[in-house]
Order: structure tokens, then sequence, then C-alpha cells
């Protein structure tokens, strides 16, 4: 068993010269066909015991070396290249603690309006209800749900402390984090 190690090992390396200048004819590169080299020795290593003493050896590391390659390569196409980091900084997400925050402060004031309104900012803001199917369904007038939906509205600006858009969604800070603007 030692002179069969002592053998596969004299082959592999006898080997080595050919798998390289085969891995830099895929990978185009030297410093990508040694890493590869690297890995089908590796491979090839912890398989040996599946290795047939006498067989071709080239062969045999060769198929790995190339099996090897096409799964890198198969596995780089599901991979984003980023090394500035350009793409992760894209991918950063608003805290989600201030959006629980916010619905929770909007529960609130939801709560304090009058039924009649409530109800009509229900139905028309968060059901998607026509003003006119959402009349129907209150057995009022289309100017009366209208009516109350802004009365609604203006109270719930007005509980919220909402005086424009920029109350809306992230403070300043996070929006310049999120955003890749960073202070400096």
């Amino acid at each position: 068993m030692a002179a069969e190690g002592t053998s596969f090992k004299r082959e592999l390396l006898a080997t080595l010269p050919s798998l390289r200048a085969f891995a830099v004819s895929l990978t185009g590169k030297h410093d990508k066909a040694d890493d590869l080299v690297q890995d089908t020795v590796m491979k090839a290593w912890a398989k040996q015991s599946s290795f047939e003493m006498g067989t071709n050896i080239k062969a045999w590391l060769f198929t790995i070396l190339r099996n090897e390659f096409y799964s890198q390569m198969r596995k780089r196409g599901r991979e984003v290249q980023d090394t500035d980091g350009a793409f992760t900084e894209r991918l950063s997400v608003h805290p989600s603690q201030y959006g629980s925050m916010d619905l929770e402060d909007f529960k609130k004031a939801l709560s304090q309006l009058p039924d009649d309104q409530r109800e009509a900012v229900i139905l028309i803001g968060a059901s998607g209800f026509s003003y006119e199917e959402a009349a129907a369904i209150c057995e009022c007038a289309v100017g009366t749900m209208k009516s109350r939906v802004s009365r609604a509205r203006s109270r719930l600006t007005e509980l919220l402390k909402i005086s424009g858009e920029s109350d809306y969604g992230p403070d300043a800070v996070s929006a310049q984090v999120t955003s890749g603007n960073h202070l400096v």
C-alpha cells in the first residue's frame, strides 16, 4: 500500500507541467491556472483511493481539472463581480425598526379619527375601493365619502406631524447611508 502511495505521488508530480499548461489554456491567466491546478491536485489526492494504479493517471487528472474548471465557471456565472463594492453598497436597506415604529404611530393616529372618517380612509386608502364603491358600502353620497377621506387625511397629517414629503421614508442620515451619499 505504501508503494502504491509513493507511485501515485510520483506520477501525480510528473503530470503537473502538463496540468498547468492545460489549465493556462482554459483560464488564459497564469495565476488562475495555478489555483486550478492546486484545486485539481487537492481533489485527486483526496480521491486517490478511487484511482486504479496502472491506468492513465494523466487522463484522470485532466478530467478532474476540466470538471473543476467548469464547476468554477458555473459558480462564477451565479456570482456578481463587485470588487469596488458598488453593487453591495446599493443593496443596503433602511432599518426596519423605523417602519415598525411609523406603523405603530399611524395605527395610534388612525384610532383617534372619528369612526366615519376612519372607515372612509380604510376603504379608499387601504382596501382600494373607489369613492363610488366606498359610498355604496357606507350608504352615503359620493361627495360625502370624498369629504370624509379628505378630513381624515388632514387629521392624520396633523396627528403625525407631517409637513411635507421629507417626512415620509427614512430620516436624512439613514437615507444618505443607504443611497451611497456618505457623510464625511
